[in-house]
């Protein structure tokens, strides 16, 4: 597979499996990549290039990201997610997140760094 073309099913698949993680968990707000909002796979699609520009950022890095990025866009915290009125429970530095919120930020972290060491050890000569 091109390398474009891998990287660009990476922000679907950071997706999908945090879509998993919430819905373990009881969360059963996030829709299918097909059917989530714009604003939502924008969301993505920045987490994944961010990760492309910063090859040695942590998982706390990846947050602070995803945080100014929802600040640029007019996110403010509030105690319950609420899209209409862009409120988020995690608009909070990485430290004071619960470690079931922080796991995302791992777990995002980890699916982009596994993901290209495989392209790459795939695509060896």
């Amino acid at each position: 597979m091109a390398f474009n073309s891998f990287i660009s099913q990476l922000p679907r698949i950071c997706h999908e499996v945090n879509r998993a993680y919430c819905k373990a968990m009881g969360d059963n707000s996030h829709a299918s990549w097909a059917e989530a909002p714009v604003w939502q796979r924008e969301s993505a699609v920045e987490g994944v290039a961010y990760h492309m520009k910063h090859h040695e950022s942590t998982p706390k890095d990846s947050h602070e990201n995803w945080l100014a990025e929802k600040t640029r866009t007019g996110w403010i915290y509030g105690p319950e997610k609420d899209t209409l009125n862009r409120l988020h429970p995690c608009m909070l530095p990485f430290d004071q997140l619960p470690k079931e919120q922080q796991a995302k930020d791992f777990i995002f972290h980890a699916i982009i760094r596994v993901m290209l060491e495989i392209h790459i050890e795939n695509n060896r000569d």
